[in-house]
C-alpha cells in the first residue's frame, strides 16, 4: 500500500484552494470570495474573473472583512474569507469568536501561508498557534489537507457543509499525491497505509514526509499505521482509537507547535481511551524565523529524520 503512494507532481496547496473555490463557485452561486488585498497570493484570479460580482476586496482590513463575511451570511450567502494564516486568526480572533463562532455562522476562514514553509517573510508570518486557536472555539471545524488535490476538494467540500468552518494550507509547492478526483469527507481519518508496530497521524505538509519515513522505517522491519488526520475537528476519534490498540504506540507530526495542535487532540483522545507511548513531531514551544522551507524545517525538527527517529523511540517505548 505504501509503495503504491506516489508524488504526481509538485504544486502549491494554496493553488488546489484557487482551483477549489472557483470550482466550488460554479456549483453554487451563493459563494463569494472576499479577501484582505491578497487575492493574488490566495490564487483567487480565476474566481474573480469568472465571478467579478461575487467578489470583494476589502482592503487590509482582516477584522472588517470577518464582519462582512458574517454579515453576508445572513442573507444566504457562502463567504470563503481569505489572506495569510497569521493574518486570518491572530489578528482576528475576537471578530472571529464573536460574530463566526459564537453564533454559528456559515463563514469559511481559508487560511494561506500557514505554518514554517511560509519561509523568508520569518517569525511574525509565520503562525505556528493556529490549529489551536481555532480548534478551541466551540463549533468550529479545523480542516488541514496534505497536499494541491486534497486541498482543492476540501475547499468544494466546505461550500456544502453548515458551518464556520478554518481551512489551513502553505505557500511553497509540495508534494501532490492524493487521487485528482477525490471526495473530501470532512471528519474522516484516511488511512494511507496499514500496520502493526506504530501508528503515524499526521496532517498537512507533514503528511507526505511522514510517507517517507513510513517507507524508511519498512525497510528496517517497523510496519506503519500511517493515518492522514486532514479534519482536525472533529476528529475522527474511532479510527484513532481502532489504530492506536492495533499498534499500542503514536507518532503525531504537524508543522505547528507542539501544544494546542494535532498532537494534543491524539493525546487527549489516548488518554481517555487507550493510553499508549506518544512521540510527537513539532515546534517545540518557539517561535520561527526567516529561512527557506527546507531550511526551517530541518532547524526546527520537521523532517523525514525526526519522524523515523520518534517511531523508532515510540515502539522501544511498548511494554
Amino acid at each position: 500500500m505504501l509503495n503504491d503512494i506516489v508524488i504526481l507532481n509538485e504544486k502549491e496547496t494554496r493553488g488546489g484552494f484557487g482551483d477549489g473555490i472557483l470550482e466550488a463557485g460554479r456549483r453554487n452561486p451563493n459563494v463569494v470570495a472576499l479577501t484582505a488585498d491578497l487575492g493574488g497570493s490566495l490564487k483567487l484570479n480565476g474566481f474573480i474573473k469568472e465571478f467579478p460580482d461575487r467578489f470583494i476586496q476589502c482592503g487590509i482590513a482582516e477584522a472588517n472583512m470577518i464582519g462582512v463575511g458574517a454579515g453576508l451570511t445572513i442573507g444566504g450567502k457562502i463567504p470563503y474569507t481569505t489572506t495569510f494564516a497569521n493574518f486570518s486568526t491572530s489578528r482576528v480572533y475576537d471578530q472571529i469568536r464573536q460574530s463566526v463562532a459564537y453564533s454559528g455562522k456559515n463563514v469559511k476562514i481559508c487560511a494561506s501561508h500557514a505554518g514554517l514553509t511560509l519561509g523568508e517573510d520569518g517569525a511574525t508570518h509565520q503562525v505556528l498557534e493556529d490549529i489551536g486557536m481555532m480548534k478551541m472555539l466551540p463549533g468550529m471545524t479545523v480542516i488541514v489537507p496534505c497536499d494541491y488535490n486534497q486541498t482543492k476538494a476540501a475547499t468544494i467540500a466546505i461550500a456544502d457543509y453548515e458551518g464556520p468552518v478554518y481551512l489551513r494550507f502553505g505557500r511553497p509547492k509540495w508534494p501532490n499525491f492524493t487521487p485528482e478526483h477525490q471526495t473530501f469527507e470532512i471528519g474522516k481519518a484516511q488511512v494511507l497505509a496499514y500496520g502493526s508496530d506504530v501508528t503515524i497521524f499526521a496532517c498537512g505538509h507533514m503528511v507526505w514526509l511522514a510517507v517517507e519515513a513510513a517507507k524508511a522505517l519498512a525497510e528496517k522491519g517497523i510496519s506503519v499505521e500511517l493515518i492522514n488526520i486532514h479534519t482536525i475537528k472533529p476528529l475522527d476519534e474511532a479510527a484513532v482509537i481502532a489504530s492506536i490498540k492495533k499498534t499500542g504506540c503514536i507518532v503525531t507530526a504537524e508543522e505547528h507547535q507542539i501544544n494546542g495542535g494535532l498532537g494534543d487532540s491524539i493525546a487527549n483522545v489516548a488518554a481517555r481511551e487507550c493510553p499508549v507511548p506518544h512521540e510527537y513531531v513539532a515546534v517545540m514551544d518557539t517561535f520561527g524565523e526567516s529561512g527557506t522551507p527546507k531550511q526551517l524545517l530541518d532547524k526546527y525538527g520537521l523532517t523525514k529524520e525526526n519522524i523515523i527517529t520518534a517511531a523508532e523511540k515510540a515502539v522501544s517505548r511498548k511494554k
